[in-house]
């Protein structure tokens, strides 16, 4: 998918053009971040499914070899030290499709970002 030109506009379609073999794993970080973050949106952007909550929360994306996750630096550089063992950079991790996903490290990721969102959200309305 990393390398097609098509264009999504749902994550239901992002995932239907996945792979049979990455559609589970797919489903089911989407699933967990629904569960965790029930009011957040789902969009495409950048070409990736992304989940919003009074701004972006995180990304995801299927590569040929890995997962991108997206959970923004505050989210990498929080978990830096349960992250070690995967590749990270700035905002972003590699999950390889060849291992499990590391469903409750990410839901933590998913709270702890949804927790500043909402912190940032509030405090933006009361400035205002």
């Amino acid at each position: 998918m990393e390398n097609e030109k098509r264009t999504f506009t749902t994550i239901d379609e992002y995932i239907a053009a996945a792979p049979e073999e990455t559609r589970e794993k797919l489903n089911s970080l989407r699933a967990m971040i629904r569960e965790e973050v029930p009011d957040a949106g789902e969009k495409i952007s950048y070409g990736m499914p992304t989940f919003t909550l009074h701004g972006n929360l995180v990304h995801f994306a299927l590569q040929k070899k890995h997962m991108g996750f997206y959970p923004a630096p505050s989210g990498v550089a929080t978990f830096a030290e349960e992250l070690s063992g995967y590749k990270t950079s700035k905002g972003a991790v590699q999950f390889p499709l060849s291992e499990p996903l590391p469903l409750e490290l990410i839901r933590r990721i998913v709270r702890f970002r949804a927790e500043e969102n909402r912190a940032a959200a509030h405090a933006k309305q009361e400035k205002n």
